[in-house]
């Protein structure tokens, strides 16, 4: 592929919910812009974006592609992003590096959820939208009706600027508003046809709307609207050109990207009223400073994206916002302040790599083979470095406790784990030294599935998920004075250890205090700290229960030597024995994890969710009223009750629940919940 100067590129991701058709309206972008000879179809798994083998095995997007085209002579660098919940992450950081958003909005299902979700997002970031009405052809579909959604939600900004010709299936073609123009798709060419008569009012209506919109852009328009002066139509477009520019204005485009209908005409308005790099707010780093998008400019650009491909291994997508990447040479990694050694420099369009002879500023391209640059790092002139807010996934909320199914595989899960979410920061992965499970933590059910499936495929690595085991904690009920012993003088070098110790619980999150009290050297020096590792050690196995003790105040106030048999080992195992002894006196209390929660909602779903809440023992705190018909419900909750709390809240509110916790403390478990804790326990040793 040819390089393209900066004013004729177009950076553009489309979002939307899962199934509203994202992916076929990439497919008709590259086959209708010629760089494909044949539209692929999601259900026959021959898409261009969608090439993973766990995409076409399902039938969904779960990574974001790069599927560049060229029309009109301009490069329109398409990021076809995954429209499901659990694959957010990837959404969000192609949002960070486009220019312009479409959103694909299905005609049948109207706005849904992540739909929504994306809006929220390109608001937080300032970053210009389109709206494309698809599935206009399906039975049950309805611009209007998903129009009023739109707006009811969005405002009055969401502008129309085509209409359908025909409703469901009788839908052949588009109207477009600027030019009071219908085109007829029924053949193999569009052409154009008279508006019908009876949708003559309702075009007028909606241009009358958009000209208003128009004319109060700018006061020379205006005044001339006003006194009945024509807007002429490079006029019309020039101002939907700055309202998307400034995020002021939402253009609607219907069609269905299925069969061809209304996609030329989307992909001439991303030309014409689609922001280039140069329309942009120049890229600003953590410390204030600002690169403006030119080849001249000392070169930055910010990693975003990082694929595993089976013949170059790994593969990392960039933006370039200033200055020029060339191949064959050496860049900085200004964020770890590495250098790294450069070989080509590409495209990719689906899997296939197209060479670039450089990547301009303001362009997307890929490099193969960065040894330890990852997602959210930038490269810069080592001379003149920036470094760029990095790229934070979502706060993985789901965990799930697994293990290779075959003994000895350890080493190989681990680092194919490692290398995944090299590809994949929404990941976490958790070794827990309470449970002594490894724990892979993600953004939902079908997240964690879709690794386990690429753990299989790529890294012949099958794995089994284990039950999840919370990390509870115990303590003491109450004081003891006890005597540990470990005496064993029968002939040859003897073993000889006596510690006093008391004992006593302290307030939940105090910890573990160790007082030396002894007087007269009833114990020397040298083995004080043996008696305190003895300790150490019994709390750690978790006498009595088998979760280790937290909030003790161990007091070491008297015990006897032996000048030659005492030794470190002695002192440990007698301060152990010591524990063992203070837990059959004082006895033993379960305690467990409890969690603070943030659950957002729409205000309709509170009463249910402070019901739910209450039913996990939780303990509410307040709601706060944060603005667009929107609550957030605080509670205090076992993490035993919440730990699918991702998986059910999805599922409480259709999606439209988000959630944030954080650890807050450990408290005691009621009896008899603790008894079937303690005797599951049992049963599995």
């Amino acid at each position: 592929m040819k390089s393209y100067p900066t004013e004729n590129i177009r950076n553009v991701v489309l979002v939307g919910h899962g199934g509203s058709g994202k992916t076929t309206l990439a497919e008709a972008f590259l086959y209708r812009s010629g760089a494909t000879t044949r539209m692929g179809k999601i259900t026959d798994g021959n898409t261009v974006c969608d090439f993973e083998e766990e995409e076409i095995r399902k039938g969904i997007s779960i990574s974001t592609a790069l599927a560049p085209v060229d029309w009109n002579g301009h490069k329109i660098n398409i990021l076809d992003t995954p429209g499901y919940a659990d694959f957010t992450s990837e959404m969000r950081a192609a949002m960070r590096v486009a220019d312009l958003a479409i959103f694909v909005v299905s005609g049948v299902e109207g706005l849904e959820v992540q739909t929504e979700a994306a809006w929220n997002y390109a608001d937080e970031l300032d970053l210009p939208r389109m709206v494309f009405v698809n599935k206009l052809d399906r039975e049950n579909s309805s611009f209007r009706q998903t129009l009023e959604q739109m707006r009811d939600r969005f405002g009055k900004a969401v502008a129309p600027l085509s209409l359908p010709l025909g409703r469901e299936t009788d839908f052949h073609g588009v109207i477009s508003v600027i030019d009071v123009a219908a085109f007829d798709y029924s053949g193999s060419e569009a052409k154009e046809v008279p508006v019908p008569d009876e949708r003559r009012a309702r075009v007028d209506e909606v241009r009358t709307d958009l000209l208003d919109s128009v004319a109060e852009s700018d006061d020379e328009l205006l005044e001339r609207y006003l006194e009945g002066g024509e807007i002429t139509r490079d006029e019309i477009v020039h101002a939907i050109h700055e309202g998307v520019d400034e995020a002021r204005m939402f253009p609607v485009l219907v069609g269905s990207a299925s069969n061809l209908i209304g996609v030329d005409r989307l992909l001439d308005i991303i030309v014409a009223a689609g922001p280039s790099p140069l329309e942009r707010p120049p890229a600003e780093g953590e410390g204030g400073e600002v690169r403006e998008p030119k080849p001249d400019a000392p070169l930055s650009a910010l990693v975003f994206k990082t694929m595993t491909d089976p013949y170059v291994g790994r593969v990392s997508f960039f933006r370039v916002y200033s200055g020029v990447l060339k191949g064959d040479t050496s860049l900085h990694n200004a964020t770890r302040k590495v250098d790294e050694r450069v070989g080509h420099v590409f495209t990719m369009r689906g899997k296939t790599q197209e060479q670039l002879p450089e990547v301009v500023a303001g362009d997307i391209g890929a490099i193969a083979k960065l040894a330890q640059t990852i997602t959210g790092d930038t490269i810069a002139e080592k001379s003149a470095p920036i470094v760029y807010p990095g790229i934070e996934p979502p706060e993985p909320l789901l965990p799930k406790a697994i293990a290779p199914k075959t003994k000895g595989d350890e080493d190989k899960l681990m680092i194919g784990l490692h290398k995944i979410i090299e590809e994949d920061p929404a990941l976490k992965l958790e070794r827990s030294d309470e449970t002594h499970q490894t724990i892979l933590w993600g953004m939902g059910d079908a997240h964690l599935d879709v690794v386990l499936e690429k753990l299989k495929r790529k890294f012949s690595v099958e794995v089994t998920e284990v039950p999840f085991k919370v990390p509870y904690r115990s303590t003491l009920r109450g004081k003891a004075d006890v005597l540990g012993r470990h005496v064993k003088q029968s002939g040859g070098h003897g073993q000889y250890g006596i510690c006093n110790i008391r004992v006593e619980p302290l307030e939940r999150g105090s910890g573990f205090v160790f007082e030396d009290k002894i007087f007269g050297g009833a114990i020397p020096n040298q083995w004080i700290p043996s008696v305190e590792k003895g300790v150490r050690a019994a709390m750690d196995s978790g006498v009595g229960t088998g979760f280790s003790m937290i909030d003790l105040k161990v007091e070491l106030y008297d015990g006897k030597f032996h000048p030659v048999d005492s030794s470190d080992m002695a002192f440990q195992l007698a301060g152990s024995q010591a524990m063992k002894e203070a837990v059959e006196k004082a006895g033993v209390t379960l305690l467990e994890p409890v969690w603070s929660l943030d659950v957002m909602v729409p205000e309709e779903f509170t009463g249910e969710i402070m019901g739910d809440l209450q039913k996990r023992r939780g303990i509410p705190e307040g709601i706060d009223t944060i603005g667009g018909g929107k609550q957030i419900v605080k509670a205090k909750v076992p993490f035993a009750e919440v730990a699918h709390y991702a998986t059910d809240l999805r599922s409480m509110t259709g999606g439209k629940g988000t959630f944030s916790w954080s650890f807050s403390h450990y408290q005691e478990v009621p009896h008899d919940l603790a008894q079937k804790v303690l005797e599951a326990t049992k049963a599995q040793v």
